[in-house]
């Protein structure tokens, strides 16, 4: 009787370690996994960063021109803000143009402010994922 009882706790512990190793390799796969997903976002929001602020600063000094919309890949939105601006120039000789220049400058120095005031997250979602004009 002493064997049996020694055979099935042999079995059973030798069980239990079998179930402890492959516990332990799932264990280790996640966090593998876990360690390169955080890698990969926190180099995303490294680049994310940056061109917040880029856009950000590019917006409050160069606004007029839409430089700061062009580097958020609003290419349409950039191309009339640049429009605007290139059409005040010759309409300064009429007193029309000393009105309209200012407003690309305006749209440019309150969106550039926007940029920078918003969070990391916020700004990536808002502006980059979802493309809001």
């Amino acid at each position: 009787m002493s064997t049996e009882g020694y055979d099935s706790s042999k079995s059973s512990f030798d069980d239990a370690a079998e179930n402890a190793k492959e516990n332990f390799k799932d264990a280790a796969n996640s966090t593998q996994n876990s360690a390169n997903e955080f890698k990969q976002n926190f180099n995303q929001t490294i680049n994310q960063d940056n061109k917040k602020v880029l856009a950000g600063i590019l917006g409050i000094f160069f606004g007029g021109i839409g430089v700061h919309k062009f580097i958020l890949g609003y290419n349409t939105e950039g191309f009339i803000l640049l429009g605007i601006t290139l059409i005040s120039i010759p309409l300064m000789c009429l007193i029309i143009g000393v009105f309209t220049i200012y407003i690309p400058v305006f749209i440019g120095l309150i969106e550039g402010i926007i940029y920078l005031t918003k969070s990391d997250e916020e700004f990536y979602h808002t502006y980059q994922l979802n493309k809001k004009a």
